[in-house]
């Protein structure tokens, strides 16, 4: 019987760990989709900032000799 109450012991501890990690997962995952989105629209406000200096770079030698 001993050897039942540890087992029961280990399966409540297990339990308890398993629902803590359901009630954290949820908001650990959204936060991440939330924080990538907000990379993602920096990259993009990057890029077009890069490209606009790039075709800047590019269109100053013609203005240069006129």
């Amino acid at each position: 019987m001993e050897l039942f109450g540890g087992f029961m012991v280990m399966l409540w501890m297990i339990g308890f760990f398993l629902t803590v990690i359901w009630f954290i997962l949820p908001f650990v995952i959204f936060s991440i989709k939330g924080r990538t989105e907000e990379v993602l629209q920096r990259i993009e406000l990057i890029e077009n900032r890069l490209a606009a200096i790039e075709n800047a770079l590019l269109n100053l030698p013609a203005k240069l000799q006129q």
